[in-house]
């Protein structure tokens, strides 16, 4: 029988539960936990040791977790032996989709160093910055990252790590081949790590410019891979059986970049913890996830809700046999309620989801599933979640009643410690261990939370930040700009694209294609304006002299 969603939270964490909840007080903070939960990442890592299942499928590659355990314990040990590599020390990883990218997270972690997710569609110069911000002690990289960071790593005296390197012959000075260096048969190292001790950073874009590093703990991020895990009990309680789904092995697809924090926790790091399958991709093709589901008989995908509108739109679509398939959605931006009504009403059993997380929450927060996600598709899910509590403030920081406007505030053991080296943004952004999303929204009389706008001037384009300051500045700097303001304008696909209506110098002209390739060496493609405006008349603003940025869509491309 169909119980409450409160009733199933209760029942999944009640005592004796494998998700058993209690209450958990530090620094004057109050924090439902799981008590269940390994201390640190490692505790997850060691439970795949010696297991002959496939984990990983990568193109014509197929690694068991014994294989994939055998390459972190020989990365570990050379880590620490080899580039001396100590508790604390930050290791960057730079590359696509890889095993190796897999390995390299669990080894680092394994250790106590940090391991620091660096985006591989960054320019050299954006990855020049986040190699001197965290003062990386070592650079593993695949061949393109490699090259595009290698001067940066030269300046700053950083080994770099190569994966599949074989085009790059010769070597650069200072880059060492994989296999030269991660030497099968090693032992990991014992090391002590405690919940409290930093495990990842992974870079944000930022309103200044330069990107901010959001620093978890071990704590932090365990808390997270339970939450999630958590969610497929609960779901299970409110039917009210056991239920598993199409009857298949659990299987994900990786779809997402696992620099991001949706593809390394909730996608990686729940399949390393409960021994699932993980497809990966390179990069992403909707015909060819449509293959890879087919068959390798996936069940969940977990991506941005541009991925799911482009498997749909495929022409092939009916051609793939997706039954398999019981969850299909993901986070990173709103969808559409006309694409969660077309995802429930093409998947033989696969049923709508989305989440709302943050990098700073670890992805983690309220969840819009099935029927609800159908009666309530413009929510991000219910609230509170399992061991989230969500409120909604006023300008004097005080709760809202229900169907009230406001900043949505975040508070859950999942929440980072702060942003690396500083220290005024994490105070700003954090206040008595409760997140500011910068997210205007309400939540309703039956706890559906509700994503109405964003205080902070930023694009969500296809599940990546874009903030306006950072484009307006490397605009800036072409001689012809007098000024710029920069927009997200609505996308069907992509939720919305990056704009911009540019003022230029008396006497001087710009055309689309002089302003993008100026911008493509400062920009992370995605950054890129795909709409640009002109024009010799001063932007408009208001009476403080701030643009207004509201008016100008209808304005300039209406």
């Amino acid at each position: 029988m169909a119980v409450s969603v409160q009733e199933a939270i209760a029942a999944v964490a009640a005592p004796g539960q494998p998700f058993e909840v209690i209450e958990v007080e530090r620094d004057g903070v109050k924090n439902r936990v799981f008590k269940n939960s390994p201390t640190n990442l490692r505790g997850f890592f060691d439970s795949a040791r010696g297991l002959d299942a496939p984990f990983l499928v990568y193109e014509d590659e197929e690694w068991s977790f014994a294989q994939v355990m055998e390459n972190v314990d020989a990365l570990a040990y050379a880590l620490m032996h080899h580039y001396g590599v100590k508790k604390g020390d930050r290791v960057g990883i730079a590359m696509r989709n890889l095993p190796e990218w897999v390995i390299c997270f669990a080894a680092i972690t394994s250790i106590g160093a940090i391991s620091v997710s660096l985006n591989a569609w960054w320019t050299e110069d954006e990855l020049d910055y986040a190699i001197n911000d965290s003062g990386l002690s070592v650079l593993i990289g695949d061949s393109e990252r490699v090259a595009r960071s290698n001067d940066a790593c030269k300046r700053a005296n950083v080994p770099v790590l190569g994966v599949r390197l074989d085009e790059l012959l010769p070597l650069a000075p200072g880059v060492e081949y994989w296999h030269d260096v991660v030497v099968l048969g090693a032992e990991m190292p014992h090391v002590e790590i405690a919940p409290e001790d930093d495990a990842t950073i992974l870079y944000t874009s930022g309103t200044t410019g330069f990107p901010k590093g959001a620093v978890s703990t071990h704590g932090a991020v365990c808390q997270a891979i339970m939450a999630f895990s958590s969610g497929v009990a609960i779901q299970a309680a409110r039917r009210g059986d056991d239920e598993k789904g199409s009857g298949q092995s659990p299987c994900f697809i990786l779809v997402v970049p696992l620099f991001h924090v949706t593809g390394c926790i909730p996608v990686m790091m729940s399949c390393f913890s409960w021994h699932f399958k993980l497809v990966m991709m390179y990069r992403w093709e909707p015909e060819r996830a449509l293959q890879l589901i087919e068959r390798h008989k996936v069940t969940s995908f977990v991506g941005v809700p541009t991925q799911s509108w482009d498997m749909l739109e495929n022409p092939n679509f009916s051609k793939y046999d997706t039954s398999s398939l019981t969850a299909v959605g993901g986070g990173g931006a709103p969808a559409p309620p006309k694409l969660v009504a077309r995802v429930d009403g093409s998947f033989k059993q696969g049923r709508p989801t989305l989440g709302y997380g943050m990098t700073e929450t670890n992805a983690y927060g309220p969840g819009n599933y099935g029927d609800d996600y159908l009666t309530h598709p413009s929510s991000t899910g219910r609230t509170p979640t399992i061991v989230m509590d969500v409120e909604v403030r006023d300008e004097r920081l005080n709760p809202l009643a229900p169907c009230e406007s406001g900043e949505i505030w975040l508070k859950s053991p999942t929440l980072i410690r702060g942003y690396w080296n500083k220290p005024e943004a994490t105070a700003a952004a954090i206040v008595d261990g409760w997140i500011r999303t910068g997210d205007l929204g309400y939540i309703d009389e039956e706890g559906f939370l509700y994503i109405e706008d964003r205080l902070k001037d930023m694009i969500l384009r296809a599940g990546e930040n874009v903030y306006s300051a950072e484009v307006e500045a490397a605009i800036y700097e072409h001689p012809a700009v007098y000024e710029a303001a920069v927009f997200g304008l609505p996308h069907e696909r992509l939720g919305e694209e990056v704009a911009c209506v540019v003022m230029v110098k008396a006497n001087m002209t710009l055309t689309d294609s002089e302003l993008h390739d100026h911008l493509h060496s400062r920009l992370a493609s995605f950054k890129i304006p795909t709409r640009m405006a002109f024009t010799h008349e001063v932007l408009p603003r208001n009476a403080a002299g701030k643009f207004l940025k509201r008016e100008m869509p209808q304005r300039y491309f209406g």
